[in-house]
Order: structure tokens, then sequence, then C-alpha cells
């Protein structure tokens, strides 16, 4: 006679055990896709990375930067001379011309200073990548002109900024922020209710925003932009990071992370003109770079930090449109779903038993 084995068996007990921790065996072989699917991404996102950062740096070159010139007879040699690497713009009054320059609207300012001299006033807080090129295309000049050159900085960076970089980190970090917080609760959906889930998002960007501020302005004194305003920018970049994540998880499930890696961390970041000067990206970077959640982050810390905010709403509004856009279509897709699985029960109870 047999003997069937029963759990109180240690042995089958044992196994038992270890079966269900591991989970069920999967059956037969493993689809092909399933192994292609990481390597892909892991391919693309690298790829995109490479290309994004070292592509853009490998041949920059200026297109259309505003120079402001004291007389339109200067102005227009200076722009047959120069071509379409500047556009010129003619300025009557010095202080018209220096106006602009302090508002961000032109990266320079020549003048003729005597006879055979020329100077160049130039804005240090566009970025080093901008002020050696704007300052190597005038020197360029004045050397087939036969005239001396001097060069000033009107609106320099601070001490603890001398490469115009923390700007940059600040977004990236505040992004990176973002993304991870979409992350977690994404791994939260089967645990917390759809508003609480937005809610915490909406706590933490405002909790990122301020600690970003504090330790990039009053801590280490390397982003002087006002406080107030600063925070909010940065609670807006982490919201629409946070929100515009959670919005392509939701929609394409596992691929929606490694898509919101290539568009915010990947695409974003390099384009925001922070690294290389927006004047400076090839022509399909530019038309991405403001409207990306970092390119517009970028824009407003250097304009609160430099320019006296001069140019600061356009960037809070995209920051503004991102962060209500996508919350509103996650929302959206949740009634969506809620509204159809309440249709299919009342279908169901309306069945004849």
């Amino acid at each position: 006679m047999q003997t069937i084995p029963s759990e109180a068996d240690p042995q089958i007990a044992a196994s038992s055990d270890v079966t269900a921790k591991r989970g069920p065996e999967p059956e037969g072989r493993t689809p092909v896709g399933v192994w292609l699917q990481p390597a892909l991404i892991a391919l693309v996102l690298a790829s995109a990375f490479i290309a994004c950062y070292i592509g853009l740096q490998r041949d920059a070159t200026p297109h259309h930067l505003p120079v402001a010139v004291l007389g339109s007879q200067l102005s227009e040699q200076v722009q047959n001379t120069l071509g379409d690497a500047v556009t010129t713009q003619p300025s009557g009054s010095a202080a018209a011309a220096h106006t602009a320059l302090e508002d961000r609207d032109v990266v320079a300012v020549l003048a003729q200073e005597a006879p055979g001299r020329l100077v160049l006033h130039v804005a240090g807080a566009n970025g080093l990548s901008t002020t050696t090129a704007v300052e190597n295309l005038l020197t360029a000049y004045a050397h087939r002109a036969g005239q001396g050159l001097s060069i000033t900085d009107d609106v320099p960076l601070v001490a603890y900024d001398s490469r115009g970089l923390a700007g940059f980190y600040l977004a990236f970090g505040v992004t990176l922020a973002g993304f991870v917080l979409a992350q977690n609760t994404l791994a939260l959906s089967a645990r917390m209710r759809l508003r609480h889930r937005l809610t915490l998002i909406v706590a933490c960007s405002a909790a990122v925003g301020l600690v970003g501020a504090i330790l990039a302005g009053p801590m280490l004194g390397a982003v002087p932009a006002p406080f107030a305003p600063l925070a909010l920018t940065l609670a807006l970049l982490a919201a629409a990071a946070a929100f515009a994540t959670k919005l392509l998880g939701s929609f394409f499930g596992a691929v929606g992370v490694p898509m919101a890696t290539l568009l915010l961390l990947t695409v974003g970041n390099s384009t925001s003109g922070a690294t290389i000067g927006e004047d400076l990206l090839p022509a399909a970077a530019q038309a991405v770079s403001a409207a990306l959640p970092p390119g517009a982050a970028v824009r407003a810390i250097t304009d609160l930090s430099y320019f006296s905010g001069a140019h600061v709403a356009p960037a809070l509004l995209t920051l503004g449109l991102w962060v209500l856009l996508c919350a509103a279509l996650v929302w959206a897709r949740e009634a969506f779903r809620r509204s159809k699985r309440h249709a299919g029960r009342l279908l169901l109870g309306a069945k004849p038993s």
C-alpha cells in the first residue's frame, strides 16, 4: 500500500515553504521578447545619453547670437563679416544697449571706444559657452578690421559658480528627485488611492523645492536668486517631472519609466541650455529646449539669479502647464477606468440569473 506524503512531513513542508516564497516556476521557455525588452531599453538609453551630452558639445556652433551694436554703420559691418553667427541690433544709446544686456535681450554690446579701439561688454551669467563664443567672434572681427578690442563682464557669475553650471546641477537634481518620486508612487498604485498619490507628489515636490532653494542659495551661495521665486521654480520642476513620469508610467506600463528617463533626464537636461548655450544648440535641440521642464527651469533660475527675472514668466508658465496637464490626464485616465468598471458591474447586475 502506497503512502501519500502529507504537509506534516518536515521535508515536504520545507519544500512547500520554499516554493511559496519563490512563486510558481515559469512554464516552458521564456519568450524572446522578455529578454529583448530590457536589453533594448538599456541600449537606447545609453545611446541617447551619450549622443545628447557628447554629441551636442562636439561641434557647438553659434546661431544668430543677439549682439547690440552702437551705431548703424558698425552694426552693418559686423553683420556682413560674421554672417549668421550673430544678429546685430543697432542701438543709438549706450544706456538702451546696456539695459538690453542686463535684461538678457542680447548677449553682448559692442561699441567704438576710440579710433582703432572697440570695447565689448558681455554678460558672463549667460554661461561659459555663450560668452566664449561671442568673445571669439568679436575678437575675430576686430582682428580683420585691424582694430583692438577690450572686453568687460558687466553681469559676472558669483564666485561660487565660476563655470556657470550651478543652475544645471540644481535643475538636474530636482528633475531626478521628481522622477524617483513618481516611480515610488507608481509602485504604490495598489495600496494608495489616486488622490492620495497625487497629494503626495504635490507635497513632496514643494519640500524638494524648499530644500533645493536653501542648499543652492543661502547655504552654498552658488545661486543668487531670490529665495521664494527660486523655491517655487524648483517645486514646479519637481512636480512637472513627477507628474510626467507618472503619466507615462500609467499609460505605457513598464516602458513608461524609461520613456520618462529619455524625455526628462536625457533630452530635457542635455538641451536645457546650461552646459551648452541655447544659441549654440542645433535647430532641433533649440526647438525642444524651452518647451521641456529642465530647459524652462534653467532659464528661470538664470533669469532670477542674474537678470532680475526679466523673462521668467514664460518659463514658469511652461512648468505650470506641464504640472496641470499631466496631472489632469492621470486623473482623467483613472476616472475613465472607474466609470468603465462601474458600467461593467451594472451590466452584469442587469443580466437575468
